[in-house]
């Protein structure tokens, strides 16, 4: 165990976002999404809500400073309703980075799918909420 490590922070996903660059992407999934059809660097990190793991992941990294809105998360398909719950839990989650609603796009699910296929990693969660999915944009880490 190493000091000021979320616990819920397995040694994979911690040398994953270590290997991460500057601009690379990180998708966090809800337990229903197809990551391995979308992605080649999937971690699975079951029975972990994605609010959990952003807790822990937004204190080791710096989101991107260099674009308006370093998060993303999939818009509702038409006659779909997303829970406002949702975004709100992980907002609260990320408040160590002080992300703000308006750093948050929203991107049509098609879309976020091909997103996805750019994304360094996938981090299939036991996240149960509708679109409970975001990606994360690392940004350049000052001391």
């Amino acid at each position: 165990m190493l000091k000021g490590i979320h616990p819920a922070i397995s040694p994979k996903l911690l040398a994953t976002l270590s290997e991460m660059g500057h601009g690379d992407e990180i998708l966090f999934a809800d337990a229903h999404f197809p990551a391995h059809t979308f992605g080649q660097h999937v971690i699975r990190c079951d029975g972990v809500g994605v609010d959990t793991l952003l807790t822990g992941v937004v204190a080791l990294f710096e989101l991107d400073q260099y674009v308006d809105q370093p998060v993303v998360m999939m818009q509702a398909v038409p006659g779909d309703e997303l829970d406002p719950n949702v975004e709100k839990k992980y907002l609260e989650a990320m408040t160590v980075a002080d992300v703000k609603q308006e750093q948050i796009e929203r991107v049509e699910r098609f879309a976020f799918y091909e997103r996805v296929k750019q994304c360094y990693a996938v981090v299939l969660t036991g996240e149960t909420a509708k679109y409970g999915n975001i990606i994360l944009k690392k940004g350049v880490t000052t001391f």
